[in-house]
């Protein structure tokens, strides 16, 4: 007995687990491409929010300290706990501070500070190989304002 029959219309065929192997084949071939969106959006996200941090704490344990001094190592503290919490590069991360007027010293007694952490962060699975981690990287912005504490020393 044949393994195939003919259909009403005259066509001859056996579809037998061809939908199940088609579904599996066209499943895996759009799975790979949403996990590794997942995964690298994950990494982002985890960058951005590590920025932001940095940014926030930083304004805020400077505007409030009492001296230079005291707040540049402040600064020096938060920034490492942040790169140690949330997996930032060291040598990728870059701090800015700002203050306005911009006459005055930067922090002075009742100045805003403007603080302003930026990093770049590598998708995952880029081989370091002819600087491609460099091209496929994306940059991470955060800022923060806080007004500086009028009781601000300039010691």
């Amino acid at each position: 007995m044949p393994r195939w029959r003919a259909s009403a219309d005259g066509a001859a065929g056996d579809d037998e687990g061809a939908a199940a192997l088609e579904f599996i084949l066209v499943g895996v071939i759009l799975l790979v491409p949403l996990v590794y969106l997942i995964v690298a959006l994950g990494a982002v996200q985890g960058q951005t929010l590590g920025a932001e941090a940095g940014a926030r704490h930083i304004a805020r344990a400077v505007a409030t300290a009492p001296d230079a001094a005291t707040a540049a190592a402040r600064t020096d503290a938060i920034l490492a706990a942040v790169v140690d919490e949330y997996g930032l590069a060291p040598d990728a991360v870059e701090v800015a501070i700002t203050c306005t007027p911009a006459g005055s010293g930067c922090p002075a007694s009742g100045a805003t500070l403007h603080v302003t952490v930026a990093t770049r962060v590598t998708l995952p699975l880029v081989p370091q190989v002819l600087g491609l981690e460099q091209v496929a990287s994306i940059p991470v912005q955060a800022a923060s304002v806080q007004k500086v504490s009028r009781f601000w020393s300039e010691r």
